[in-house]
């Protein structure tokens, strides 16, 4: 069997798998074929996939000879069009997608989405969400840094005191535990706000403190993601939050519900009472963003609060976003690969078929149907 990976449209500059991971393709019996300049922009020449036993290829010598193919972004019509694999691999955001994995669909193609993987122990290898989730907090923080006029950590120096930055950050979800973590690591004192008292403790122990609201819908079996709240708990989160986000100097926000429209939990009247040279990183800014002035992949400036919506984070450190993303993606292939590299889709095991978004002519997970 072939595996064929596509080079990513700009700005993305991760690839979907690297030199090292093709090791583990051989010993399944299954080869690489890579469109050339894929791995570049992750520092990763034509010759260290050739030297690993990969094939570098062009473009549509890889979407007409792989099996099956590869690629963190949905591919365009074209490519469809050009390609003879029956399955397709990627971070498609399905449930935002739906028109085009119907589309895909309606051509005979099997599409496993890998962000749509049940959140389970057994998928922990798996998941690609929490992998790049991981180096979204930690970009975001040092980006925060960057941009904020002031430092982060507390300095007694001969010429006066610094106090150190106040950080909130909404979701404690993968994202937000290492935002505290890096956020500590700087220097900075750090709220934290999220609707799942489970996370309190996870909180703590990094070091920062946990701010709560009573009556908080239950989100044990959300995986991961928060729940849509009663109006009587947004009432008092808001309150809450607009208390902290007043005394912050930097705002680290997470909040997604899968297959929705992030939750606005920052207004305009609380971006009013911030201090001038405040700083937000939005990374639910793909989503539609959590606060009311966010704009996906641009930075706003609005009454001297910097509100930064980057959804690309994981793409400022591709080595090691890709890293973890092929190996991610290697561990689910071994789910629809046998040991002789055959393809072997066996729709009875919970991940493939959670993460299966059509077969057979058709759309095949319900929320994607749904989302249409």
């Amino acid at each position: 069997m072939i595996i064929g990976v596509l080079k990513e449209p700009a700005p993305e500059t991760r690839v979907s798998l690297l030199p090292e991971h093709i090791a583990i393709l051989k010993k399944w019996n299954c080869s690489l074929s890579i469109e050339s300049g894929a791995g570049v922009l992750s520092f990763v020449h034509d010759d260290k996939y050739s030297d690993a036993g990969a094939s570098v290829k062009s473009r549509a010598e890889v979407l007409q000879t792989a099996d099956i193919i590869l690629s963190i972004n949905p591919i365009c019509d074209a490519d469809i069009a050009a390609c003879k694999a029956q399955v397709l691999l990627g971070f498609f955001q399905a449930l935002f997608n739906s028109d085009l994995i119907k589309n895909w669909a309606a051509k005979g193609k099997t599409v496993f989405s890998i962000d749509m993987l049940p959140r389970t122990t057994r998928a922990q290898s798996m998941d690609v969400l929490s992998s790049q989730a991981n180096i979204a907090g930690y970009k975001a923080v040092l980006l925060a840094a960057n941009i904020y006029p002031k430092y982060f950590p507390m300095f007694m120096t001969a010429a006066g005191s610094i106090a150190p930055a106040k950080m909130l950050i909404l979701g404690a979800g993968v994202a937000g535990l290492q935002a505290i973590a890096t956020g500590k690591r700087l220097g900075a004192v750090i709220e934290v706000f999220d609707t799942r008292p489970a996370v309190k403790e996870e909180v703590m122990s990094l070091g920062a403190k946990f701010v709560e609201v009573e009556g908080a819908a239950d989100a044990s079996k959300a995986g991961g993601y928060a729940v849509e709240q009663t109006e009587e708990f947004m009432q008092r989160q808001k309150a809450k939050i607009a208390e902290s986000v007043a005394k912050a100097d930097i705002v680290i926000t997470t909040a997604q519900i899968q297959g929705r429209k992030a939750p606005v939990l920052i207004t305009d009247d609380m971006l009013a009472s911030m201090k001038n040279g405040s700083v937000i990183i939005d990374i639910a800014a793909s989503t539609g963003g959590n606060t009311s002035q966010t704009k996906n992949n641009e930075t706003v400036h609005y009454h001297g609060v910097s509100i930064v919506g980057n959804s690309f984070l994981p793409s400022d450190m591709p080595s090691d976003a890709s890293k973890l993303y092929g190996k991610n993606v290697l561990n689910f292939l071994q789910l629809i690969v046998d040991k002789d590299g055959n393809l072997h889709l066996n729709f009875e095991d919970d991940l493939v078929k959670g993460t299966c978004v059509a077969n057979g002519g058709a759309v095949t997970n319900e929320r994607v149907i749904d989302n249409g």
